[in-house]
């Protein structure tokens, strides 16, 4: 695709149909749903006709109708762009991370390996160290050659929950994001071909840094942001298929934003109640060691505790390892997606720019003809006057030439600007579908073993109690119980004492211990 815009550029090959009308950049006409981002479905060209097509191309001479690419040739870029990413000639990876020590820094380097069959690489097979500046130089390196391009995001230099750089958990968690960015780039059918990658693949840790002192320089960065900044403000002929695109990209930024801060407050919710778990379960092993009867039953409680405080400690791992990057990358992806619109729309306006400056050269050279240049500088200098009108609408004439080639060469980056947007934005539609299928499907068993984890704990916790209370019910039944307590058995005495008997009470001694009797129930 760089090569056929090169050549439009150079004017060696238009890629234009014979009167084919041209087609207004910035026009207005109501979207197809094949042009829609939201409904992005690979296109399915004909290889033979479109080769048939593409055939009956020819330049046109530059004129006052600019011209612009005929959807054949849009569809046989589209066509090549997907027949080269089903090739696979180039492989890396990225492992082993080691940490270096310096009297200055301390920092991490990764080993990528690279095995390749391409014919610009010397050799099939290199490996290098790279840290994490290198990969930044990369990717700025790529956006500054690649404009029109979505460059794949690099993970944050920080951490999630500001863990110590140099921990295992970091370092894992970063090893993937950096090969999934390289897998990105490999995979691309025109990033992988770019010399910075070939540098950054091959280079020695010197000839590297060399090439890194010559980077662009703040102040060059600080001007191309802000000039894709003005032109957002500045255009005026936006395409309704862009602005619905740039309305996508901004719901979809602030929906993955949301995702992405309740998943922080789920894990900090999580690690709350991890702490609780682990405060709660030495609680029963203390109260057994005081409790002897009870003792089997709150060791059981503090082994069920300690079995769900170990499957939320994996369940937090997950949700922070797993889940949280991939949100975090499209996040950054929506960012990186902004900005190759503006890009985009930067390369308009200055198409627009050139097209009113054209008509403007124009009006001048129109009034030129009925003007008077009697009272002009030339000729009160002592020049004819119609000398000077002819000296005016030879520059003029010189002018408007430039202008219309050079509106040419905006028109056909322009052009390219669209087919590479497109066509990255329908790469990045269909990883998009695939990585939320694996994200999600993940979040989902891992939650299922979670819950079936905790719920087996208690499950064996409650076996365990229940078991207990029916041995000491058993127990308890086998054991007789009486109200009273038992009798004591006395020894026989060797004499025989007679009792005496009770003396008969008299008449009045009845009848007072029937009156005592009555005042007692009074």
């Amino acid at each position: 695709l760089d090569d056929v815009c090169i050549k439009m550029a150079d004017g060696t090959d238009s890629g234009f149909s014979e009167g084919q009308p041209s087609a207004p950049v910035g026009s207005s006409e109501p979207l197809s749903p094949d042009m829609d981002p939201l409904n992005i479905t690979t296109s399915t060209v004909d290889l033979e006709e479109s080769l048939d097509m593409g055939a009956e191309g020819d330049s046109k001479s530059a004129g006052d109708d600019i011209t612009t690419l005929t959807q054949t040739t849009l569809a046989g870029l589209r066509l090549d762009d997907a027949l080269a990413s089903d090739v696979h000639d180039l492989f890396v990876t990225v492992d082993d991370p080691e940490k270096h020590i310096t009297n200055m820094e301390s920092y991490i380097t990764y080993r990528v390996t690279t095995k390749t069959t391409r014919s610009d690489y010397d050799s099939h097979e290199y490996v290098v160290r790279r840290r994490y500046q290198d990969f930044l130089w990369l990717r700025e390196r790529l956006e500054a050659t690649n404009p029109t391009h979505l460059i794949p995001p690099l993970p944050e230099k920080h951490s999630f929950r500001r863990l110590d750089r140099f921990s295992p958990e970091f370092l894992k968690t970063r090893q993937a994001a950096l090969q999934k960015f390289l897998s990105r780039i490999v995979d691309h059918p025109t990033l992988s071909f770019n010399e910075n990658l070939t540098i950054f693949l091959t280079a020695k840790a010197w000839e590297l840094a060399s090439h890194r002192k010559q980077a662009q320089g703040i102040m060059g960065k600080m001007g191309s942001s802000m000039r894709n900044m003005a032109a957002g403000y500045m255009l005026k002929n936006r395409s309704p298929e862009y602005a619905t695109m740039q309305e996508y990209v901004n719901t979809f930024g602030a929906k993955m934003g949301t995702i992405d801060r309740i998943n922080q407050r789920l894990l900090k919710e999580m690690m709350d109640y991890l702490q609780d778990l682990r405060e709660f379960g030495p609680v029963f092993t203390l109260w057994s060691n005081s409790e002897t009867e009870l003792a089997p039953a709150m060791l059981g409680m503090a082994a069920g505790v300690e079995k769900c405080e170990k499957a939320l400690e994996q369940q937090i791992s997950d949700q922070e390892h797993v889940f949280a990057p991939p949100v975090k990358e499209y996040i950054l992806y929506a960012e990186a997606m902004k900005a190759v619109l503006k890009r985009r729309d930067s390369i308009q306006m200055e198409y627009e720019l050139t097209i009113e400056e054209l008509n403007r050269k124009r009006n001048d050279r129109e009034q030129l003809k009925v003007s008077d240049q009697s009272y002009s500088l030339g000729a009160f200098l002592g020049k004819d006057p119609e000398e000077v009108r002819q000296q005016k609408r030879t520059k003029l004439d010189s002018q408007i030439e430039e202008l219309l080639k050079q509106v040419e060469v905006n028109n056909d980056q322009v052009e390219c600007a669209n087919a590479d947007l497109k066509a990255d934005l329908e790469r990045w539609h269909r990883n998009k579908r695939r990585d939320t299928k694996e994200v999600f499907t993940e979040l989902c068993d891992r939650n299922i073993q979670y819950y079936q984890e905790c719920l087996s704990a208690w499950e064996e916790t409650l076996q365990q109690i229940n078991q207990k209370s029916e041995l000491e019910t058993s127990s308890t039944l086998a054991t007789p119980s009486s109200s009273c307590p038992a009798t004591p058995t006395l020894a026989t005495p060797t004499t025989s004492i007679t009792p005496p008997l009770p003396a008969t009470p008299t008449k009045e001694g009845a009848e007072g211990e029937t009156t005592e009797g009555q005042d007692g129930m009074q």
